[in-house]
């Protein structure tokens, strides 16, 4: 079986998560490069390890994650679907099963909130650990003038923490937000969408999603 370690070392997969980067950052977008896939497929496979999926899945669910923008070296439009496609040429050619590959497919096909739906629990526990991403190291310029409102949002926040709670059945995004780059009503301006999914995402893993910003909860 290829592993997730594996796929990380890949040289291709390597140059292909870069050159998409590469793109994102061309049309001024956060980054997207190896932290944000490292970070989304390490959240996603804690995830199902916490509500006791087997090891296999969780390992697929963090190889899901690892490839989930690299549709992006496409073009942004439609990334998760070409993402999908690309991974399945990908995992093929190294010889991972088909019912494997249809696992990780959909996953990737389903994370984005313009289409994606949480139409399984791997493809679930990808959309929340993508859209649970929110952090400063994201944005790229330093220059705080240069900002637009999706650089205030991410720089303004200093933690964020993607915790289950088993007693309650609830998966929390947990953020401190600095109000001195951006305020609570930018971040829903832009994140509204993507926490909409994510509680379909949460609802699929049989949890209630919430949101506390500041130690406040809001959704």
């Amino acid at each position: 079986m290829v592993t997730y370690e594996q796929i990380r070392n890949d040289r291709a997969i390597k140059t292909y998560i870069a050159e998409a980067d590469a793109s994102m950052a061309a049309l001024g977008f956060t980054e997207h490069s190896f932290a944000h896939v490292g970070r989304v497929a390490a959240v996603a496979g804690d995830i199902l390890s916490e509500l006791g999926y087997p090891e296999r899945r969780v390992e697929l669910t963090k190889i899901a994650g690892y490839l989930h923008d690299i549709g992006n070296l496409v073009n942004r439009v439609d990334h998760s679907q070409s993402g999908a496609v690309m991974a399945f040429r990908l995992l093929d050619n190294m010889g991972f099963p088909p019912d494997e590959i249809a696992l990780i497919a959909t996953a990737i096909g389903n994370h984005d909130e313009g289409t994606g739906v949480p139409v399984s629990p791997e493809a679930a526990a990808l959309i929340i650990a993508d859209k649970s991403d929110v952090r400063r190291t994201r944005v790229r310029s330093k220059d705080v003038h240069t900002f637009d409102i999706h650089d205030r949002v991410n720089y303004s926040v200093t933690d964020s923490r993607t915790v289950i709670d088993r007693d309650s059945g609830s998966i929390w995004l947990k953020l401190e937000v600095d109000p001195a780059f951006s305020s609570v009503m930018e971040y829903f301006e832009i994140f509204m969408a993507r926490m909409m999914l994510c509680r379909k995402a949460a609802g699929k893993l049989g949890l209630e999603f919430k949101l506390a910003i500041n130690g406040q909860e809001l959704i």
